[in-house]
């Protein structure tokens, strides 16, 4: 079937098509599709927009974005962390254009007016002679966005008023971020400053890339292969779990052939390892003793890898948050940080900071080798054939290990329905599956009352 209009009909077909594992091509980047997506998605989903440790003091600010709404966030002088609308209420001017810094109040270059970090407008140029002495302050100060919520120093935004709390929303995803945020003592901070760019490629992509797909690896990441950095079996990233969660959240857990990683505690120093048994579960200090790498996501477009990289044959392990901000339905800015245990040595620090930057930012080896092959779906992905050609997320891969791996395990530790491998769709499927639910709803509904 071609499509024509997102229409009740087209949604009925595509949800035909989910069902069965295939995804129309077209559905990446259709501008009508991305509309939908804009409203129903990211204007009613949490969007991670930072991190606590990034706002240290009073004052502190950092400026982010939730596709197109920009947000100020600041840390109060009472050490509150608030979020605004990063738009002056007197003409609309984007407020603060720098990336982050510390001040007392913002100014609006545009006619000077100021607010403090309340949030209050505190300063308005010329006030008496252009509005007298009526003028309401307290009525135009800069407007908050409608939810902010923090877990495991993740800081979230949410620009629905009726948003789920940010507890519920993670659900179980809430178990694995423990491991990875909250194993040691003082938890993780950032380090460096957060990267971005820009690339030709669509979000539900990207975001498919890292939170759901290890089966490129072996392909597209090749390079890695002939440096003698990751294993010659073309299985290695298959050897693990893939966790399917609510919400469209998961995560893949990579082990070994043996199942044990032959790093372990991800290389973290021996003299942390009191504190991951101190601070995690028996069940969650067996999987990170025995993990080589985490990688998953938050659905809509926040996704993680923690895995172990090294420099100079030295191997460590950090934690590399990103976002996918659209900019459109064929392009994202890519938000990249890396976050280190803040109890880890100063030199294992250093040394993970540069595995990082090595391995991924705009210019990470596999970041190059990633954005090339998004950019090769974008390029394509007007052609006329593309209208009725569609795309395999029906688990064919599932039998490489000679066996059929798409029944979950039932003995495995953690929340949520865990598979034998990496190499699945299952995750991706869900991702979709949520995916669907956001942009049709209420959609299907409102076509037959208007019959």
């Amino acid at each position: 079937m071609v499509k024509d209009s997102v229409n009740k009909q087209t949604l009925q077909m595509l949800k035909e098509k989910l069902d069965k594992g295939l995804m129309p091509q077209w559905v990446v980047t259709d501008p009508d599709i991305y509309q939908l997506e804009r409203r129903k998605i990211f204007g009613q989903t949490w969007q991670f927009i930072g991190h606590e440790s990034e706002l240290k003091e009073p004052g502190s600010y950092v400026t982010r974005w939730i596709a197109n709404d920009p947000v100020l966030l600041v840390k109060t002088n009472s050490g509150e962390i608030k979020a605004y609308l990063n738009s002056c209420t007197h003409r609309g001017a984007h407020l603060c254009t720098a990336d982050f810094g510390n001040k007392k109040t913002f100014t609006c270059p545009y006619h000077g007016w100021s607010f403090n970090l309340e949030g209050e407008l505190i300063g308005v140029v010329s006030g008496k002679t252009v509005y007298g002495e009526k003028m309401k302050k307290d009525e135009w100060g800069l407007r908050p966005i409608p939810k902010v919520g923090m877990y495991q120093g993740l800081i979230f935004a949410s620009l629905d008023h009726q948003a789920m709390p940010l507890e519920d929303y993670l659900g179980d995803m809430k178990w694995y971020l423990d491991i990875l945020l909250g194993r040691s003592d003082g938890g993780m901070e950032v380090i460096g400053v957060p990267q971005r760019w820009t690339a030709q490629a669509n979000w539900k992509m990207t975001q498919e890339n890292f939170a759901s797909d290890p089966y490129h690896v072996q392909t597209n990441h090749r390079s890695t292969v002939e440096l003698g950095i990751s294993p010659s079996d073309p299985n290695f990233a298959s050897y693990g779990h893939q966790i399917v969660l609510g919400n469209g959240h998961g995560l893949s857990i990579m082990t070994s052939k043996t199942g044990v990683s032959p790093y372990k505690y991800q290389t973290l120093p021996e003299s942390m390892w009191p504190m991951f048994e101190r601070n995690l579960s028996p069940e969650q200090n067996e999987i990170l003793s025995n993990a080589t790498v985490f990688v998953g996501g938050i659905f809509p477009n926040l996704a993680f890898d923690s895995p172990v990289h090294g420099m100079e044959g030295e191997m460590c392990n950090y934690l590399n948050l990103r976002v996918w901000r659209p900019l459109g339905p064929d392009k994202v800015e890519i938000w990249c940080w890396c976050l280190v245990d803040k109890a880890a040595p100063e030199e294992y620090k250093d040394k993970a900071y540069k595995a990082y930057v090595g391995s991924f930012g705009p210019s990470g080896t596999l970041e190059q080798d990633d954005t090339e092959v998004w950019a090769r779906i974008i390029q394509v992905n007007d052609a006329l054939m593309m209208e009725d050609k569609e795309l395999s997320y029906n688990n064919l891969n599932n039998y490489l290990l000679g066996e059929d791996v798409f029944e979950p395990v039932d003995n495995f530790p953690g929340p949520g329905i865990a598979y034998p491998s990496t190499y699945t769709d299952n995750l991706a499927r869900s991702i979709q599956s949520r995916w669907f639910e956001l942009i049709s709803k209420d959609l299907l509904d409102e076509e037959e009352d208007s019959q």
